[in-house]
Order: C-alpha cells, then sequence, then structure tokens
C-alpha cells in the first residue's frame, strides 16, 4: 500500500463519475473541494457525486475563511504596466469600472505605498490612494485580474474576523452534508482553531489548519497542538512571508507538526506546469521528492485536477513520483534497521525510557520475574525510579543492586494465563504506599508470561483513575 496520500481538488475537469473513477485507480486518496469557488449547490452535487462514485475516498472541504479575493466579476480587466486600476469593497461593482474585494474594511486599513500582491503573488500592484470605499493602484507588471483570486497584503496587519459568516455558513453545510475534513485559510493560534472546533461541535469534520502566513509560523507548534492536520499552503506563504525561504519553511513545519503527531499536507504548484502539459518538469519532481524526504503525509494538487488539461496524468505522475520517494525512504530505513539488529527485548528498554522522557511520568514498573526488565531500562538511565516487581523474593532483593531501581517482592506468583497481574501489581504497589494517586506510571511486563522472559507490553496508567474505575482499598 501506498504510504503517502494524493489530495486531488475537484472541478469542471475532474467531476464526473468517470474521471473521479479514473483518478481513484490512479492514486487519488482525497478528494478536495474549493470552497472559494463555485456555489455550495455545485458542491452539495460533487460531494454526493463523489460519496456515490468512489465512497471510500474521504472529502476534504476548503473554507474560505479570512482570505481576501475577488469576488465573481462579469468583466475580468487586463492590463499593462503602468495602468490604473480601482479595487473597491463595494460589491456592486461588477470589474468593468472597478474590481470588487470580498473583505469590507479593506478600504480603511490601507494608504499610499501599500504592496498588493494578487494570484499568489503573480501580480503587483502599490497603492496610489484610498478614496472611500475604492483603492486606486498601480500595476507594476502587466497581467489579468481574474475572479475569485487571493488578495494579500503581506505588510499590513489586516484586522480580520476570525469566524466570519460565510464560515457559519460553510461550517453548518460541512456538518451537514458530512464532510471528512475541512480546511482553515491563515491560522495564527490555537484559538483559531478552537473557535471553528466548537462550532463544529462534534469530532467530524476534521480540522486542517493552513499556515500559509507569518503568524501562522510564529504560531505553527500551538497550532499543530491544536488541529488535527496542518497544510502548508506556499501560495500564499510566499507571498505573505519570503519567497526565498518558503522550502525552510516547509522543512520547519513538517519538523514540528511530526513532533505532535500531526500529519502535514504540502501544496501549491507541485506539478503547475501538468495544467497545459502533459509531462512535469524536473523540478517539479524534485520539490515532490524532496517535499515526501521532508516527511510529508500528503501532497496536493489543486489547478492541475480542478481545471487542468491533464488531470489523469498529472495523478499518475504525482503517484509514481510519492511512491519512488517513499521506497527509498523505507530503504533506507530497513538498511539503518538491518545494521542494528535487536531483540523485541532490547527494543523495549529503549522505548520506554523515550516515553518516559516525552510524558510526565513519575514511575517506572517493571513487572518483572528475575529482573532482565529492570536492568535493560536501567541501562539507559531514565530519570524516573524503576519499581522492578518479582514473585520471587530472593530475586527482587537483588534488584536493589541495579541502579535507579528499588526491588518489590509480592507474594501472589504471576499467572501464565492471564494478563491480569498487570493491574493488580499497580494495585498492590498502591496498597504498599509505592503508588500515589497523583502518579503517572508507565508499566512494562510480559503478557501471559509462558510466552518467555521477554517485554511484551508497555502501558501508561493514571493511578487516580484506576483507584476510583476499581474501587481500591487499602
Amino acid at each position: 500500500m501506498s504510504r503517502i496520500r494524493v489530495i486531488c481538488t475537484i472541478g469542471p475537469k475532474s467531476q464526473s463519475p468517470e474521471m473521479l473513477v479514473a483518478l481513484k485507480n490512479a492514486g487519488m486518496s482525497v478528494a478536495r473541494l474549493n470552497g472559494s469557488h463555485a456555489d455550495l449547490e455545485w458542491h452539495r452535487k460533487a460531494i454526493a457525486e463523489i460519496r456515490k462514485t468512489v465512497p471510500g475516498v474521504p472529502i476534504l472541504l476548503d473554507i474560505p475563511g479570512r482570505k481576501i479575493r475577488t469576488i465573481q466579476l462579469a468583466f475580468e480587466p487586463r492590463f499593462e504596466r503602468g495602468d490604473c486600476l480601482i479595487l473597491t469593497t463595494d460589491t456592486e461593482h461588477d470589474g468593468t469600472e472597478k474590481v470588487p474585494v470580498n473583505y469590507g474594511n479593506l478600504h480603511n486599513e490601507l494608504k499610499h505605498g501599500d504592496v498588493i500582491l494578487a494570484d499568489d503573488g503573480t501580480l503587483r500592484f502599490v497603492v496610489d490612494k484610498v478614496e472611500g470605499r475604492d483603492i486606486y493602484v498601480n500595476a507594476e507588471m502587466a497581467g489579468c485580474l481574474r475572479s475569485r483570486k487571493g488578495i494579500n497584503v503581506p505588510f499590513v496587519k489586516l484586522d480580520t474576523p476570525q469566524v466570519t459568516p460565510r464560515d457559519e455558513e460553510m461550517i453548518a453545510f460541512a456538518k451537514e452534508t458530512e464532510v471528512d475534513f475541512i480546511g482553515l485559510s491563515f491560522v495564527e493560534s490555537a484559538e483559531h482553531v478552537e473557535a471553528f472546533r466548537n462550532m463544529i461541535d462534534d469530532t467530524s469534520p476534521r480540522i486542517v489548519a493552513k499556515v500559509e502566513n507569518q503568524g501562522g509560523i510564529e504560531q505553527v507548534t500551538e497550532i499543530a497542538k491544536s488541529a488535527d492536520a496542518i497544510m502548508i499552503d506556499r501560495g500564499d506563504l510566499a507571498v505573505e512571508t519570503n519567497l526565498l525561504v518558503v522550502a525552510i519553511l516547509q522543512k520547519h513545519i513538517i519538523e514540528i507538526s511530526r513532533q505532535y503527531c500531526r500529519p502535514v499536507i504540502v501544496a501549491t504548484e507541485m506539478l503547475h506546469t501538468m495544467i497545459n502539459n502533459p509531462y512535469p518538469t524536473k523540478a517539479e519532481v524534485s520539490d515532490i521528492t524532496n517535499a515526501v524526504l521532508d516527511g510529508c503525509a500528503a501532497t496536493m494538487l489543486s489547478g492541475e485536477t480542478a481545471i487542468g488539461e491533464f488531470p489523469l496524468e498529472t495523478v499518475q505522475v504525482m503517484r509514481e513520483v510519492v511512491d519512488a520517494a517513499d521506497d527509498y525512504v523505507q530503504a533506507r530505513f530497513n538498511e539503518a534497521k538491518a545494521n542494528r539488529s535487536c531483540t523485541p527485548a532490547e527494543a523495549f528498554s529503549e522505548v520506554i525510557p523515550q516515553l518516559a522522557r516525552s510524558l510526565p511520568i513519575t514511575k517506572i514498573v517493571a513487572v518483572t520475574r528475575y529482573g532482565e526488565a529492570a536492568r535493560m531500562i536501567a541501562a539507559h538511565c531514565p530519570q524516573q525510579v524503576i519499581l522492578a516487581v518479582s514473585d520471587d523474593a530472593a530475586a527482587a532483593r537483588s534488584f536493589n543492586f541495579i541502579p535507579g531501581t528499588i526491588g518489590v517482592h509480592i507474594e501472589k506468583p504471576f499467572p501464565r494465563t492471564t494478563a491480569d497481574h498487570i493491574i493488580e501489581v499497580l494495585h498492590l504497589l498502591w496498597q504498599f504506599d509505592q503508588l500515589k494517586s497523583e502518579d503517572l506510571v508507565l508499566i512494562t511486563g510480559v503478557l501471559y508470561p509462558h510466552a518467555g522472559a521477554r517485554m511484551n507490553t508497555v502501558q501508561t496508567h493514571k493511578i487516580a483513575d484506576l483507584s476510583k474505575l476499581f474501587n481500591w482499598t487499602k
């Protein structure tokens, strides 16, 4: 099974039942819908078609959130370098004379000299003046300002609300249609994530936090703790921070997110040239490969599958590249493993101190008849005391010679046909005052001891919870 997921944005070029099946067979893992485009009725039909045609494919609905965009335009103006355009917060205009945007307070937050970027930074404007709700800008390059394209003001702190009425409508829609994930734009804090989680008031849809500006970078640790997954939207990230360090920021975000076991999606322009061409560039292949080597869980296709001329070929290329990169990662892992073979007990003895360092563990309990488990754990110098418990009195005494270890004898023999002794040992240690209610204990031992002298289980328990659950008495 392919480990790396491929997310495909569904649009006009990929919404048919035949294409959905083809994309799934080519390697699509998740279907994404961009809530910034089309209306809710289109999305409702698309969700129904995905559920009917490829029912096992989860759906990610990207909601507009705090992203500023041009609205749907009847006329999309073209311009040359030096031309003057008028952006406006008056949404009654259609693009013929003025180009409206969806953030109604933008005119109050800009001044002469401010820089405005559009369409992932491919268009650049400088504010000349602001009159009423109109923002007069000078184009620094030729181009066309199209409908629903992103607007960025990278050097101005905009007072956009955390949750907009449109967001509330989209969350209600996401719950009604039972999509699996929602993508939140421009997340800058854990509070932002929690505001949406409170609206969801359930475990589903799960939240994908999009890190795409400096505020998100600065709070990425807290965001990773709070969200269910992270998306690196490199389009906005490049224009909101610094294009020249986006690859470094990508590595940083993935590293932090993996510390909290959060899967990371790398997005934007991964196979951009394949919108109009049947083959990728070498740079694109290298970019995808490096995203996998960085440790991403998924790569995402946007316009490539939504509006591109070669959606199926694009997915086939993406799948082959990510699988080749992951094969390399797995081969390196297996090579390292082969060069350092160890027994299951040795592996457990290494993992236990690592867990004890990562969690607020107060004591380690080793249920061990002859002390092998205690000796192996102690060799890795955990900071916590090791309570080595045996049903052999002489062995228990000998454990006190092991560094950082207290030997404890329990008279009742360990059973050889059940795992009941694990919780019973903790109960007895609590009765002996070796454990307190406030302790968080990591316990290791042998389930079904006749299996041999080897650790084959690791558990963590809050003693207060156990004493309440089992009505322990002294």
